[in-house]
């Protein structure tokens, strides 16, 4: 015949449980939660109680441990009682990128074939300007001159000023509109 299965007796010490997370804890449903996070860290991990030590003893021990693991959580959270908090984050809705990225195709589409090449080589793929006028076969001026043109243009296109920013989540299509990333390149 072989063991029980310790998991059968978890059930028999939930009323002791219980009455050991209200005395921690002071409140019902606060105790109660604790309870069933330590049926399941108990389950979970039921393959490191050892068969014929008190099953009580380990399982208010995961219970303790819970219990204070949660105080110090607490410690670090912080009360928003009347909201000014919670009123302060915003998060920039997805959409805005995906509009401002179907502009930005448009206008990258409306570029001659050498102006988006440039850009495709300099911004977006990486290559300095030596290697992408070597790709190219022309000299280093034209691809320049290229590059520069066509980011006057996609912010001409985009109706974008000097102080505007642009807000996407590709790098790519950044570098691809901005010098400074390009000169890093």
């Amino acid at each position: 015949m072989s063991d029980p299965d310790p998991r059968d007796a978890l059930v028999e010490h939930l009323p002791a449980m219980r009455a050991f997370a209200i005395s921690l804890t002071r409140n019902g449903a606060t105790a109660d939660d604790m309870v069933q996070d330590t049926l399941v860290k108990a389950w979970t991990n039921i393959d490191k109680f050892q068969v014929g030590t008190n099953m009580r003893a380990w399982l208010f021990t995961i219970l303790r441990n819970t219990y204070y693991s949660s105080r110090r959580k607490a410690k670090r959270e912080v009360a928003d009682v009347d909201g000014t908090h919670t009123e302060a984050l915003a998060e920039k809705p997805a959409h805005d990128g995906r509009l401002q990225m179907t502009d930005f195709r448009e206008a990258f589409a409306q570029l001659s074939d050498e102006q988006r090449e440039a850009l495709l080589l300099v911004g977006a793929s990486g290559f300095s300007y030596e290697e992408a006028a070597d790709m190219c076969g022309v000299a280093v001026g034209t691809i320049k001159s290229r590059t520069n043109r066509a980011r006057q243009r996609l912010s001409e296109l985009m109706h974008l000023e000097d102080d505007d920013s642009l807000e996407m989540t590709d790098d790519a299509t950044m570098s691809v509109l901005t010098a400074s990333k390009a000169a890093s390149f």
